[in-house]
């Protein structure tokens, strides 16, 4: 299988495996750095932590997530990961969905100036 990795300002993702209504991502979010707080239309996505801890918002809940432990986001549902710890923080994304595209987003608030 041929993997695709794209660095992101926060950290990188790895596409590991899409068929028709799912896509797996790696996501590896450095120390000090965060996604945009964000939506998508069409999908709904699963996060498992493997590594390290992150902050996760879902909706208007900020949950600590650590290995082996996970979240559900569905569509529509504003989220973000951030790290406020010294190690990165890694999950596995599962998106489900009709749309799996990476223009799928909507964004809020973005410390990188990604905000439209």
């Amino acid at each position: 299988m041929n993997y695709t990795k794209e660095e992101r300002p926060w950290g990188n993702f790895l596409n590991l495996y899409e068929e028709d209504g799912f896509k797996v991502k790696r996501i590896e979010v450095k120390p000090g750095e965060m996604l945009s707080l964000q939506l998508h239309h069409y999908r709904s996505e699963h996060w498992i932590c493997v590594r390290g801890e992150g902050i996760v918002v879902v909706g208007d809940r900020e949950i600590v997530l650590r290995e082996n432990e996970h979240v559900f986001i569905p569509k529509k549902t504003k989220h973000r990961a951030e790290n406020r710890s010294k190690s990165s923080f890694v999950f596995v994304e599962v998106q489900v969905g009709d749309y799996l595209g990476e223009d799928d987003i909507v964004r809020f608030e973005d410390k990188y100036g990604r905000v439209e």
